[in-house]
C-alpha cells in the first residue's frame, strides 16, 4: 500500500516514455497527469485512519500506532512519488520504444496490445465500452455487483471477537475445590496433579521417554494454594504447542468430584481472556447466591464446553464469627460500633494504621494485640479500652454469634454482588456466546420477575469491552467514510464523482469477508478487532483504484475527448496496468501474514486475509463497476448541463 503512489507515478512516466517523449517531458507530464489522483488518494487514506487515533481502551492502544505510522508513511510516499521518482526516471529511462516516434497515444496503445497484458487491457476496456453503450446493461451491472456484494456480506459476516489471544506460552488455571476442603487437602490435591504431570517435565526432549509421551512436554509448572482456592500454571517446551496443554491439565482436575476448574491459555493483551462476566447485584446475600447458582447451571447447560466459575464462591457454609455491637451498652461506655470493630481487628489480626516510605517502598504500620487467640469461645473475653481508660470484655458491649457465611462478599457500586464468569470454548465466537446468554438466560430472568429492583443482572467483563469497541469502530468507520466522501467532493468539486468512487467499497468489504472465510477453511480465525482494522485499511486502498479511473476520465474529457464513453474506455485502458501492479505488490506483501508461521503470525492472519481478499475481489469489480456507474453519472451531468443551456438560450 505504501508503494502505490510510487508505482502509479513511475508507470505513468513510463507510459509517456513509450509514446516517444523525451525523458524530461515524460517525467514532467507523467507526474502532472496523476498528481491530482495521488493527492486525493493520500488525503483519503489519511482521513480514513485519522478517526482511529481517537479510539480508547486496548483497541486504541493497538490501533493508534498503526494509524499514525500508516498516515505518515503515505504522506512521505506522496512526496517521494512527485519528487524522487520523476528525478530518477529522468536519469534511468533512457530507451524509448522504437515505434513510438511520431505516433499518437491511441496508436501506441493499439500497437502495444500484441502482448498478453495488452490484450487483457484491451479486453477490459472494450468490455467497459460495450457495457456503457446500453442504459439497461449499465443499470444491470451496478445492481448485480452491488446486490451481490450485499448478499455476500449478509451471508458471510461472522460474529465478532474482542482481542486476539495470541499464542503465549502460559496455561493458567484457577481451581475452586468443593466445600469443606482445607489447606492440607489443597496441598494434597496439588501433589496429585504434580504426580500426573511429572513425566512431562522430567523427560528430556528427544529422549525415548519423551517420544513415548503423547502431547507436548512441560518446561516448568507451578501450583499455589491460598485460602479456599488454588492456582496452577504451566509452560510448554515447544512454545507453539502451549494450547495443547489445556486438555492435559484438565484431565486430573476434572477427575476430582465437585471441582470447578478454569483452564485457559493466558492472553497477550488481557488478563481475563475471553470471559463474559454475568454480574448479579442486590441487597440479600442468600438471594444472590440462589440466583448465582441458577445462572451458573444454566450457563453450563446452554454452552457445551464452557468454563464457568462463581466470583466469589456460591458456598455460604464457611464458619463465621459475627460481632454484633450492643449500641445502648456501647454508648453508655462512650464506644461507637466502628471503634469496637477497629479494636477487634487490631486484637485478632492487626489493624493497618499508617505507612511510611523506606528506600522507595511503602512500609505498612500495623497495630496488633500482644496475645494470640485460637479459640472462638474466647473472643468474648477480648479486653476493649474505653475513652474513660477502663478495660471491658468484648461480650459486655457486643453479642458474639458463631454461625456460617460466605468466604468473602464482593460489592459493585456499593451493592452486594455475585459474578458468574463464563469463558466460551475456542470454536464459539464471543459475540455469539454473549447473545445466547443475553437472550436465553438474562432476559428470561428479567421478564419472569426473578430479577427485579433492587436486584439487577448485567453482562460485563470482556463482553462489555467488545460492545464498546464495536460501537466505537462502527462510528469511526462511518466517520471515515463521511470524511473521505467530503474530502473527495472538495478535490473533484463535485458531489457526484465521489459517490462513484465510494461505490467500490461494498465489493471490497464482500471480498474481505470471502478472504476471511477462505482462511477459516484451514484454520480458526475470528473477526477480532485487529481483523476489523483490515476493513479500514481496505477502504483506504480500494478507493485509490477508483480515484485513478475517475481522475483519468476527467482528464481525457478536459483534454478535448467529446465522447464520454471513449474517455472512460481510454482511462480504463491506461490505468489497468498501474492498478494491477499496485494490487499485486500489496497482495504479495500481505501473503506472509497468512502463509508463514512464527511468533505473532496468528495476530495478523485475519488482517492479511481481509486485505488480500478485498483487494482481489474489489479490483475485478472496480474495473467494471466504477466505469459503468461513472458513465451513468456523466450522462446525468450532461443532461443537467444541456438543460441549463436550453433554459439560458430561452431566456
Amino acid at each position: 500500500m505504501l508503494v502505490d503512489n510510487a508505482i502509479v507515478a513511475l508507470e505513468n512516466i513510463f507510459r509517456h516514455r513509450e509514446m516517444g517523449k523525451s525523458r524530461g517531458e515524460a517525467a514532467y507530464q507523467g507526474v502532472v497527469e496523476v498528481w491530482g489522483a495521488l493527492l486525493a488518494s493520500t488525503l483519503t487514506t489519511v482521513a480514513i485512519f485519522l478517526p482511529i487515533v481517537f479510539v480508547e481502551d486496548e483497541a486504541g492502544q493497538l490501533f493508534r500506532d498503526i494509524a499514525i505510522a500508516v498516515s505518515s508513511s503515505v504522506v512521505l510516499s506522496l512526496v517521494v512519488a512527485i519528487s524522487v521518482i520523476p528525478s530518477m526516471a529522468n536519469k534511468m529511462l533512457r530507451v524509448a520504444r522504437a515505434d513510438g516516434a511520431g505516433k499518437g497515444e491511441e496508436d501506441i496503445l493499439a500497437g502495444s496490445d500484441i502482448g498478453l497484458g495488452g490484450r487483457f487491457r484491451r479486453l477490459i476496456s472494450d468490455g467497459v465500452y460495450s457495457i456503457s453503450g446500453s442504459t439497461f446493461r449499465r443499470i444491470a451491472v451496478v445492481v448485480l455487483l452491488i446486490g451481490g456484494s450485499a448478499l455476500v456480506m449478509g451471508f458471510l459476516l461472522p460474529k465478532g471477537e474482542y482481542l486476539p489471544t495470541g499464542n503465549r506460552n502460559l496455561v493458567f488455571s484457577i481451581l475452586l475445590p468443593p466445600p469443606g476442603y482445607n489447606l492440607d487437602e489443597l496441598i494434597q490435591l496439588g501433589q496429585g496433579i504434580e504426580d500426573n504431570l511429572r513425566p512431562r517435565w522430567e523427560a528430556q526432549p528427544g529422549s525415548p521417554e519423551a517420544e513415548a509421551i503423547q502431547g507436548p512436554l512441560i518446561k516448568n509448572v507451578f501450583y499455589v494454594a491460598r485460602g479456599r482456592s488454588a492456582f496452577l500454571g504451566a509452560r510448554a517446551q515447544d512454545p507453539s504447542r502451549a494450547r495443547e496443554l489445556i486438555p492435559i491439565i484438565q484431565g486430573p482436575l476434572f477427575a476430582v468430584p465437585g471441582m470447578i476448574a478454569i483452564v485457559i491459555q493466558s492472553g497477550l493483551f488481557q488478563r481475563g481472556g475471553r470471559a463474559i462476566d454475568i454480574e448479579i447485584t442486590g441487597p440479600d446475600l442468600g438471594r444472590l447466591v440462589s440466583l448465582g447458582g441458577q445462572v451458573f447451571g444454566q450457563v453450563r447447560q446452554l454452552i457445551p464446553g464452557v468454563q464457568a466459575r462463581p466470583i466469589p464462591s456460591l458456598d455460604i457454609g464457611n464458619p463465621e464469627v459475627r460481632v454484633i455491637p450492643d449500641r445502648v451498652k456501647a454508648a453508655q461506655l462512650g464506644l461507637s460500633a466502628s471503634e469496637i470493630g477497629v479494636a477487634v481487628n487490631a486484637l485478632m489480626d492487626g489493624a493497618l494504621i499508617d505507612g511510611y516510605q523506606y528506600e522507595g517502598e511503602e512500609i505498612d504500620l500495623t497495630l496488633r494485640g500482644m496475645e494470640d487467640w485460637f479459640r472462638t469461645q474466647d473472643i468474648g473475653n477480648l479486653l476493649i479500652h474505653t475513652p474513660r481508660g477502663r478495660l471491658v470484655p468484648l461480650s459486655s458491649v457486643a453479642d458474639i454469634v458463631v454461625t456460617t457465611g460466605p468466604e468473602q462478599i464482593n460489592h459493585i457500586e456499593r451493592s452486594r454482588a455475585i459474578t458468574i464468569s463464563a469463558t466460551p470454548p475456542e470454536g464459539l465466537a464471543l459475540e455469539t456466546a454473549l447473545e445466547q446468554i443475553q437472550e436465553q438466560i438474562v432476559q428470561p430472568l428479567i421478564d419472569s420477575g426473578q430479577v427485579s429492583p433492587p436486584y439487577n443482572i448485567t453482562l460485563a467483563g470482556t463482553a462489555d469491552d467488545l460492545r464498546q469497541t464495536q460501537e466505537a469502530m462502527k462510528w469511526n468507520f462511518l466517520l471515515a467514510l463521511a470524511i473521505t466522501y467530503l474530502l473527495m467532493a472538495s478535490l473533484f468539486e463535485s458531489f457526484l464523482y465521489p459517490l462513484v468512487i465510494m461505490l467500490s467499497v461494498p465489493p471490497a468489504l464482500a471480498g474481505g469477508l470471502v478472504g476471511l472465510a477462505t482462511v477459516n477453511l484451514f484454520t480458526l480465525q475470528a473477526l477480532d478487532i485487529l481483523t476489523m482494522l483490515g476493513f479500514v485499511i481496505l477502504i483506504g486502498v480500494v478507493v485509490n483504484n477508483a480515484i485513478l479511473i475517475v481522475h483519468q476520465t476527467l482528464n481525457n474529457i478536459r483534454d478535448g475527448e467529446p465522447d464520454d464513453k471513449i474517455a472512460i474506455r481510454e482511462a480504463v485502458s491506461s490505468r489497468v496496468r498501474p492498478i494491477f501492479m499496485s494490487v499485486i505488490t500489496s497482495v504479495f506483501g500481505m501473503l506472509p501474514l497468512i502463509l508463514f508461521p512464527g511468533a505473532g503470525s496468528e495476530l495478523y492472519r485475519g488482517l492479511g486475509s481481509v486485505v488480500i481478499g478485498g483487494l482481489i475481489v474489489s479490483t475485478l469489480f472496480t474495473l467494471f463497476l466504477v466505469p459503468t456507474f461513472l458513465s451513468l453519472a456523466l450522462d446525468i451531468v450532461s443532461h443537467f448541463r444541456n438543460k441549463r443551456i436550453r433554459i439560458a438560450d430561452a431566456a
